[in-house]
């Protein structure tokens, strides 16, 4: 689990630098680019299964339709969010999905959170609205993309757990229906949004450079993919979730190190509460994990 957690670190946080890199010094149309990250996340999955690493299993499409809608949507709006925003507020948006999953598990899953673990979740959402208050490059639209962005990814984490045990399969098996299924959905949708061909379109006149670029994303996403299933299947979408922060401090840093983002003391201090709120809700959940094991273990 430790290597598959390290693994995720290193190219979770390659692809939000690569894919920044990509929108600010090439301006590669964005769900251009999300259809060929689907592409490379299938074909790959079809080399795993012809080198035997993984057993594919017939699901009824049916099931997975909106599971693979909203993959599109998460990856999507994600990718949007940051284009339009700094990296800083790009990932302080995402630590809103931990309160988004409880509220969602709460009410929708009749899951209940003991309180002082609803308590953590007041300064990881005061931290995210002080910093895009006081963002420098705040922009509406990016704030809007991040909010659609966080709401869908909420969902789409909480149903991966779900479709897994209800189906039985692993997160290959799944990814493998998945992934062209949502590779379709956005061939419909791109030509409404981007251009096709000519400047600026998937098949316009790209630099090879670029090109690579955009090849060498696609294939760290799919392995973000597949490590962030197995995790989930793994572990738990919260545990994914809290692993995320880690990822979040390095992010942040690299943002303003890479692309030079300002950033002011009353965003240094939304993000230094986040990151206590985070902190805290690990310390508890953890701590209530290894309770409810130790009571198990007692029990004759």
């Amino acid at each position: 689990i430790a290597a598959g957690l390290l693994f995720n670190l290193l190219v979770s946080i390659c692809i939000v630098f690569l894919n920044k890199w990509i929108y600010v010094h090439h301006g590669f149309p964005n769900i251009s680019l999300t259809l060929v990250h689907f592409m490379v996340t299938w074909l790959g999955l079809y080399i795993c299964q012809k080198l035997d690493i993984f057993a594919p299993k017939t699901l009824p499409p049916t099931k997975l339709l909106l599971l693979a809608l909203s993959f599109c949507g998460f990856v999507v709006f994600t990718n949007l969010s940051l284009q339009n925003n700094t990296i800083g507020t790009y990932q302080l948006a995402k630590a809103m999905t931990t309160p988004v999953i409880i509220a969602i598990q709460t009410f929708c899953y009749q899951k209940s959170f003991s309180t002082r673990i609803k308590l953590t979740l007041i300064p990881i959402t005061l931290g995210v609205i002080l910093n895009s208050y006081y963002d420098v490059k705040f922009n509406f639209l990016g704030m809007v993309f991040a909010a659609l962005g966080v709401l869908v990814t909420s969902l789409y984490q909480v149903w991966v757990g779900a479709k897994q045990h209800e189906l039985q399969v692993n997160s290959m098996q799944l990814l493998y229906y998945q992934a062209p299924m949502s590779s379709a959905m956005l061939l419909v949708v791109v030509p409404f949004f981007e251009p096709v061909f000519g400047e600026g379109g998937i098949f316009g006149p790209w630099s090879p450079s670029a090109l690579l670029m955009v090849l060498l994303s696609g294939v760290i996403a799919f392995m973000v993919n597949l490590s962030i299933y197995w995790i989930i299947g793994n572990t738990s979408p919260v545990t994914y979730n809290m692993f995320g922060h880690f990822k979040f401090c390095i992010t942040l840093c690299g943002g303003y190190v890479l692309f030079k983002d300002p950033l002011s003391i009353n965003q240094g201090l939304g993000i230094l509460c986040t990151l206590f709120g985070i902190l805290a809700y690990t310390h508890f959940k953890l701590s209530e994990q290894e309770g409810s094991k130790s009571k198990l273990v007692q029990r004759p």
